[in-house]
Protein backbone atom coordinates (compact mmCIF):
# COMPACT_ATOMS: atom_id res chain seq x y z
CA UNK A 1 0.00 0.00 0.00
CA UNK A 2 3.06 2.40 0.62
CA UNK A 3 3.97 2.33 -3.58
CA UNK A 4 2.24 3.32 -6.14
CA UNK A 5 1.38 0.91 -9.13
CA UNK A 6 1.88 2.16 -13.09
CA UNK A 7 -2.08 2.71 -12.84
CA UNK A 8 -1.73 5.13 -10.02
CA UNK A 9 0.97 6.99 -11.99
CA UNK A 10 -0.85 6.86 -15.33
CA UNK A 11 -3.76 8.64 -13.83
CA UNK A 12 -2.03 11.27 -11.68
CA UNK A 13 -0.43 11.84 -15.69
CA UNK A 14 -3.69 12.21 -16.56
CA UNK A 15 -4.91 15.00 -14.31
CA UNK A 16 -1.53 17.14 -14.13
CA UNK A 17 -2.21 17.01 -18.14
CA UNK A 18 -5.75 17.95 -17.22
CA UNK A 19 -5.02 20.80 -14.42
CA UNK A 20 -2.21 22.29 -16.00
CA UNK A 21 -2.29 22.08 -19.56
CA UNK A 22 0.65 20.71 -22.32
CA UNK A 23 1.06 24.37 -22.78
CA UNK A 24 2.39 25.40 -19.28
CA UNK A 25 4.14 21.44 -19.13
CA UNK A 26 5.80 22.38 -22.12
CA UNK A 27 7.06 25.90 -20.79
CA UNK A 28 8.20 24.40 -17.32
CA UNK A 29 10.31 21.79 -19.42
CA UNK A 30 11.86 24.47 -21.00
CA UNK A 31 12.35 26.18 -18.64
CA UNK A 32 14.20 23.83 -16.51
CA UNK A 33 16.01 22.48 -19.34
CA UNK A 34 17.58 25.91 -19.50
CA UNK A 35 18.19 25.81 -16.00
CA UNK A 36 20.14 23.05 -15.99
CA UNK A 37 21.98 23.86 -19.36
CA UNK A 38 22.84 27.72 -17.18
CA UNK A 39 24.08 25.81 -14.61
CA UNK A 40 26.47 23.49 -16.39
CA UNK A 41 28.26 26.31 -18.58
CA UNK A 42 28.40 28.09 -15.34
CA UNK A 43 30.24 25.20 -13.63
CA UNK A 44 32.62 24.77 -16.58
CA UNK A 45 33.57 28.85 -16.92
CA UNK A 46 34.09 27.98 -12.86
CA UNK A 47 36.72 25.16 -13.50
CA UNK A 48 38.19 27.27 -16.54
CA UNK A 49 38.98 29.96 -14.18
CA UNK A 50 40.31 27.94 -11.54
CA UNK A 51 42.38 26.00 -13.84
CA UNK A 52 44.24 29.90 -14.71
CA UNK A 53 45.22 30.40 -11.01
CA UNK A 54 47.35 27.73 -10.62
CA UNK A 55 50.64 29.45 -11.44
CA UNK A 56 53.70 28.09 -10.42
CA UNK A 57 57.39 29.85 -10.10
CA UNK A 58 60.29 27.76 -10.84
CA UNK A 59 63.64 28.19 -9.54
CA UNK A 60 64.15 30.75 -12.38
CA UNK A 61 61.53 32.97 -11.12
CA UNK A 62 59.74 31.54 -14.66
CA UNK A 63 55.76 31.07 -14.23
CA UNK A 64 54.48 28.24 -15.66
CA UNK A 65 51.04 26.75 -15.04
CA UNK A 66 50.28 23.61 -14.04
CA UNK A 67 47.29 21.51 -14.16
CA UNK A 68 45.89 19.87 -10.79
CA UNK A 69 43.48 16.85 -10.92
CA UNK A 70 40.00 18.11 -9.59
CA UNK A 71 39.79 15.62 -6.79
CA UNK A 72 40.05 16.14 -3.07
CA UNK A 73 42.73 12.95 -2.75
CA UNK A 74 46.76 13.55 -3.00
CA UNK A 75 48.81 11.86 -4.64
CA UNK A 76 52.34 10.58 -3.23
CA UNK A 77 54.11 11.79 -6.06
CA UNK A 78 52.30 15.41 -6.35
CA UNK A 79 54.28 15.91 -2.61
CA UNK A 80 57.70 17.08 -3.36
CA UNK A 81 60.81 16.72 -0.14
CA UNK A 82 62.45 19.15 0.81
CA UNK A 83 65.74 18.50 3.16
CA UNK A 84 66.80 21.32 5.60
CA UNK A 85 69.62 22.45 4.02
CA UNK A 86 67.56 23.65 0.81
CA UNK A 87 65.09 25.81 3.09
CA UNK A 88 65.77 29.56 2.71
CA UNK A 89 65.91 30.67 6.39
Amino acid sequence: MGSFSITHWLILLVVVVVVFGTSKLRNAGKDLGGAVKGFKEAVKDENAEHAKKHVVLDHDGNAKTTTRPTTDKVNESDISTTSVDDKHL
